[in-house]
């Protein structure tokens, strides 16, 4: 059996991928994917791809993106999630800051370069007309990390996903200044070259019993109140999230890779837009 080793935020996005893997949906067709948690996100998720530690990841679209074009040996086969996240903007519960305007010049907490973190506050940025030549950041690696940046001032504001963040905000950890969506399909799954050179047809093996699981994943009884156990969450925030999401079981579509590009190129985080077939794999 071929091992297949993918990574992923231990969030309730990826719940189908974990019970794909419990009910042994993949050792079936004799494939056994072995799943790797990155509480830390993206940027992290990126480096592992590089490294060679993990085989593939369920990663947000802006970072696989801006780090493909700056060299990651990987591409992007699907779209994961096809609605866009909701990233909250949190300032620490007692901190002075009222409001997203009061943000300007102040500190943003990324979890590392190249992260959503990073790369959403220049859009963030951008929507509100800051220059993002002044963005200041502190690396913090992961929420935990947020949470004393934030604490101790050494930051002033973070943005992560804003259901996955509520618990921190409910519990008067943070507290939630804005919301800002990204402009696209928040995410993909992307594989190293090298595994799609040598095991093309396991991948896309591997993503038809996904893509069945998502295709009637809201219609599995109770699996609001599954998600909600499992992931800490609140029922009534569950289900919010639910309307707003939707999975996706098709190719980034070129206009959708455009936007990106044309966004990151905006905000000069690329020096210039890649070719579609540097970025994307059709399996």
């Amino acid at each position: 059996m071929k091992s297949i080793r993918i990574g992923g935020v231990p969030e309730h996005f990826n719940l189908p991928w974990h019970l794909c893997i419990e009910e042994n949906e993949f050792n079936k067709e004799e494939i056994n994917v072995i799943w790797k948690d990155f509480p830390d996100g993206t940027g992290a998720m990126n480096q592992a791809l590089r490294s060679g530690e993990i085989d593939a990841a369920v990663i947000l679209t802006e970072g696989v993106t801006w780090d493909v074009i700056n060299g990651n040996p990987a591409k992007i086969v699907q779209s994961y999630i096809g609605s866009p996240l909701v990233w909250g903007i949190h300032v620490a519960a007692d901190s002075k800051y009222k409001n997203l305007a009061d943000l300007k010049n102040t500190k943003a907490a990324i979890s590392r370069e190249g992260s959503g973190s990073h790369l959403m506050a220049y859009v963030n940025a951008q929507n509100n007309g800051w220059d993002i030549n002044n963005l200041k950041f502190e690396i913090v690696t992961d929420v935990d990390g947020a949470v004393n940046a934030l604490k101790e001032d050494k930051a002033q504001y973070f943005m992560w996903e804003h259901f996955t963040t509520k618990p921190l905000v409910d519990n008067h950890t943070f507290r939630l200044i804005a919301d800002c969506p990204t402009p696209w399909p928040c995410f993909v799954i992307a594989v190293r070259d090298e595994v799609l050179k040598y095991n093309a047809e396991r991948i896309q093996k591997m993503l038809e019993i996904l893509n069945n699981k998502t295709r009637s994943f809201k219609d599995i009884p109770e699996i609001d109140k599954i998600l909600a156990e499992r992931y800490d969450q609140k029922l009534e925030d569950i289900r919010s999230w639910l309307k707003i999401t939707s999975w996706s079981n098709h190719q980034l579509s070129a206009k959708e890779l455009d936007e990106v590009q044309e966004k990151l190129l905006q905000l000069n985080l690329i020096s210039e837009k890649a070719a579609d077939s540097e970025i994307l794999h059709s399996l």
